[in-house]
């Protein structure tokens, strides 16, 4: 029985060794990294309005930046039952399932956007209904995530886009961008139980094809606009989403992605939308791996942090800081592999 005891010592202790645990992956982050997540994290959860949701400047996209908001607070470990920010992500999580219309939508009919804001709540709502222990809280999120399908797939144009409102209120109107946060939030659906016809993830998946041109940029839109770098990063993570990773097409983007957008290329500094482009483009260096993501995180983090101000916030965008705070902190914790929509 001690001999028999002894080999399964050893045989656990040659698994520690060769499988470190979470907690140790975590000691081989940057300081610098984790005191600039905590004060990132810390500003979000000041700047969270009583009623659960956060927002822009004036006001504006309170739907889309609760979602972000709260998905950073998620990307740290927490739920809504446990965890520094729980109280933070259940208020949250209150407000977008209010924020639920009978036709599905999430957000404001209003809202001349509110695609975004759509596609971005059922990410994060997805994420929270894989780990929710409330039986009440979890049948909320059920019926609500569903609905959402459903408005997603109502709301997809002929030719398998998305505009800022649904193809029932703008006819055969398409934008690339709309696109991307309805496929990874039907994605976060799918892999959380929740029904999403294929059907909707393919004709997607042509649109994205047919908006490409031969060197490897998405355009704009489906009639043009010529091909921008963070489309075209926020397509390879809706086809990577998508199951998507060695056909040609996709190797295509990826080569376009890192002759616009990789750190250090000349043709970096010339286009717009950084924090979007690097928000995707940063979900598909971590899938190719530990070498392409160590590379690419460790010139961008330092670029990150450089910009972050005393609050702990970041304010290099032209509506406010909240936007950029929740995606650098997303960014920056992306390794940490809580959220099963950026796992690899």
């Amino acid at each position: 029985m001690v001999s028999q005891l002894k080999r399964i010592a050893v045989a656990m202790l040659v698994v520690l060794a060769v499988c470190p645990s979470v907690d140790a992956a975590k000691k081989k982050k940057d300081p610098k990294v984790t005191q600039a997540v905590n004060r990132a994290l810390a500003y979000l959860a000041r700047e969270q309005q009583r009623q659960g949701y956060w927002e822009a400047n004036g006001g504006q996209y309170r739907v889309a930046m609760t979602a972000l908001a709260a998905n950073a607070l998620l990307a740290e470990g927490s739920t809504t039952m446990r965890g520094r920010y729980a109280r933070n992500i259940r208020l949250a999580v209150d407000y977008l399932v209010e924020m639920a219309r009978p036709n599905g939508l999430i957000g404001f009919q209003q809202d001349y956007h509110y695609t975004y804001g759509h596609g971005f709540s059922m990410l994060f709502l997805s994420q929270v209904y894989g780990e929710e222990e409330d039986a009440e809280r979890r049948e909320d999120l059920k019926r609500v995530l569903t609905n959402a399908v459903e408005f997603s797939a109502q709301a997809q144009t002929s030719r398998g886009g998305w505009g800022y409102v649904s193809a029932k209120d703008q006819p055969n109107f398409d934008e690339g961008s709309t696109c991307i946060t309805q496929v990874q939030g039907l994605r976060g659906c799918r892999n959380a139980g929740i029904a999403v016809p294929i059907e909707i993830i393919e004709k997607a998946r042509k649109y994205i094809r047919d908006c490409t041109t031969p060197e490897g940029g998405v355009q704009y839109s489906i009639r043009g606009g010529g091909p921008r770098p963070p489309i075209t990063a926020a397509a390879c993570a809706a086809m990577f989403n998508a199951g998507e990773y060695d056909s040609e097409h996709v190797q295509k983007m990826l080569k376009f992605c890192e002759r616009k957008i990789d750190p250090g290329t000349a043709s970096a500094r010339f286009f717009g939308h950084w924090h979007y482009t690097h928000y995707y483009y940063a979900q598909v260096k971590y899938r190719q791996g530990d070498k392409p993501w160590d590379k690419y995180y460790g010139s961008l983090s330092k670029q990150i942090l450089a910009k972050q101000q005393r609050s702990g916030a970041w304010k290099d965008t032209h509506i406010g800081e909240v936007y950029p705070t929740a995606i650098n902190a997303t960014i920056l914790q992306l390794d940490n592999g809580f959220l099963p929509i950026y796992q690899r």
